[in-house]
């Protein structure tokens, strides 16, 4: 069985880019019609103004999703968890119930609060080189390093007890796998939100310091389970697993970019740049979550009827030429740019101050311990999954 022609054209790469039949999409039509990881008729928009455009008009561009959902992926009726798993989430709902829902989460994000995070994250980062230093070269950074420490960080953050995270990690990559079927990837997503349904649950009942702890604290009677729930599934989905990716693919870029280490060794100042440009270069998340065209509207010249869905290509449309000169190559000193890697519109990352300031500090403290690293092999590409990433890092020093 060949996984390449099961995967979708917008989640295709060659090691770093995206595939080149990507690219001429964007050049000459713009957008297209495919058949998405889900299994679900959907338009493709590819190029970075229209992206922006979509991603801005939320009027016009529902994410609620109701006309795209085959019955077969819903819920049983009478099912415990189908109020659980069909509840509205920030992915899921639009304008004023997502704002709403944002407005009691957004304070969790703010550099403020963050900077009260930052310690444990030095922590977590710096135990974790102890232990790849003390087992030895050649070490993998990716269950070594990349992976774990976001992992904890979202469960630090959440107050996920630490014999829970372990678990939490293997339905994870189970769910974002594109290759488990249907029913495997409902089993699994039913497992977590019944994890994170006792969690809130306990929360309740004792508040913890951790973020389910505090939005219960401030906001019990606004928020209900249901909506707990899905908020803290959403981060830990999302929060973990793009963020191992990104540390694992951006530390291989750069070690396969020795001009570009080179420049940000010379000029650790340079490491919030080089974060910006690693995200836009290499755009980790294939796509945006599909919407639902609310009206007929003209996009890249293809008329999209009321009820489509449409997804935008984030690789696609941050590697645009008319967004960015020279968009196929990594350059850590561009001068910052507008990329879309966390989204754009209502919908922007929340957790994205939260992400950038695990590169900032697990980038650099990686670097420093290690001044001589150097690839100890070639790196796996992870194929099928809803993010790019590496399967391994195999790394000497």
């Amino acid at each position: 069985m060949q996984r390449s022609q099961e995967i979708p054209i917008h989640m295709q790469r060659t090691g770093f880019d995206p595939v080149p039949e990507l690219s001429s999409l964007r050049q000459h039509d713009g957008i297209i019609r495919i058949t998405s990881g889900f299994g679900l008729d959907t338009w493709l928009i590819t190029r970075y103004a229209d992206v922006r455009s979509v991603l801005s008009d939320w009027g016009s561009f529902s994410n609620t999703m109701q006309a795209g959902i085959q019955e077969s992926e819903a819920p049983e009726p009478g099912d415990d968890t189908s109020a659980v798993l069909g509840t509205l989430n920030l992915l899921a709902s639009d304008p004023p119930e997502h704002t709403r829902l944002r407005r009691t989460i957004a304070p969790e994000f703010t550099a403020r609060r963050l900077r009260r995070l930052e310690p444990r994250i030095t922590g977590i980062v710096n135990d974790h080189l102890d232990v790849l230093e003390r087992s030895g070269e050649p070490g993998d950074l990716v269950p070594a390093f990349t992976s774990p420490i976001p992992v904890l960080v979202i469960c630090e953050l959440l107050g996920v007890p630490h014999e829970d995270r372990e678990d939490f990690q293997k339905r994870t990559d189970g769910f974002l796998d594109i290759t488990t079927s249907n029913a495997e990837r409902a089993a699994l997503q039913a497992e977590s939100h019944a994890y994170m349904a006792k969690l809130v649950a306990r929360n309740r009942v004792e508040p913890g310091d951790g973020l389910l702890g505090r939005l219960v604290s401030r906001h019990g009677t606004e928020l209900d389970n249901a909506e707990l729930v899905g908020l803290a599934s959403l981060l830990l989905l999302a929060g973990a697993e793009t963020t191992s990716n990104m540390l694992a693919l951006g530390m291989f870029a750069l070690l396969r970019h020795p001009e570009q280490l080179d420049v940000l060794r010379r000029d650790p100042e340079l490491v919030d740049a080089a974060i910006e440009e690693l995200l836009r270069w290499l755009s980790i998340v294939h796509n945006t979550t599909a919407k639902v065209a609310t009206r007929q509207v003209q996009i890249a010249g293809r008329t999209i009827n009321a009820g489509d869905l449409v997804m935008c290509s984030l690789p696609a449309a941050n590697r645009d030429p008319d967004f960015v000169v020279r968009p196929d190559e990594l350059d850590i000193t561009r001068p910052a740019s507008r990329h879309v890697a966390f989204g754009h519109g209502p919908h922007h990352c929340i957790g994205a101050p939260l992400a950038r300031l695990q590169m900032r500090i697990a980038l650099p403290a990686l670097l420093g311990r290690f001044p001589g690293l150097r690839l100890a092999a070639e790196p796996e590409f992870r194929s099928g999954y809803l993010t790019h990433g590496l399967d391994s890092l195999p790394v000497m020093w």
